[in-house]
C-alpha cells in the first residue's frame, strides 16, 4: 500500500544519558540502551498509527556506528517505511546531539556543530488485526 497515509509518520524522541548507564571505560554506554530507545520510539509510532502500543517483531538490520557515552543527549528518530496488514517496518536512527566535555570541567557539555549517527535500524513492529 504504496499510498498508505501512516508511510512516512516520523516521530523523534530526547533522552540524556545519564552516567548510571555508562557500562564500559570511557563511560561508554552498551547499545541495548538504544536500543531500548528505539522501542519507546516504535511504541508512539505505532500509538499514532494505529492506537494500539502494539509490539516489536523484529530487527533485520542493526548498525553501531558510533560509540555513545554517558553525558550525551541522543535524538532517536523512527520512521515508517512499510505498511503491511498487521506489520509496520520502521526505520531507526540515533543521533548524539549534546556531549559532554569533562576536559573543560566536570559538568561542562556542549551542543555538537553537526549530529554524531551513532545507531541505525531497521525493525518490524506488528499491531492487532481489526477486531482483536
Amino acid at each position: 500500500m504504496s499510498g498508505d497515509a501512516r508511510r512516512g509518520l516520523t516521530v523523534t524522541h530526547r533522552r540524556y544519558v545519564p552516567y548510571s548507564h555508562a557500562h564500559y571505560a570511557g563511560d561508554l554506554v552498551d547499545g541495548a540502551y538504544v536500543l531500548g530507545l528505539f522501542g519507546d520510539v516504535a511504541t508512539e509510532v505505532c500509538i499514532r498509527a494505529d492506537g494500539d502500543e502494539g509490539l516489536f517483531a523484529s530487527y533485520s538490520d542493526v548498525q553501531f556506528r558510533a560509540p555513545v557515552r554517558a553525558g550525551d543527549v541522543l535524538e532517536a528518530t523512527a520512521v515508517v517505511v512499510g505498511v503491511g496488514t498487521r506489520s509496520r517496518v520502521l526505520e531507526f536512527e540515533a543521533r548524539v546531539v549534546c556531549r559532554g566535555r569533562p576536559e573543560r570541567g566536570a559538568s561542562s557539555a556542549g551542543l555538537l556543530a553537526e549530529p554524531i549517527i551513532a545507531v541505525t535500524a531497521t525493525g518490524t513492529v506488528v499491531v492487532p488485526g481489526p477486531g482483536v
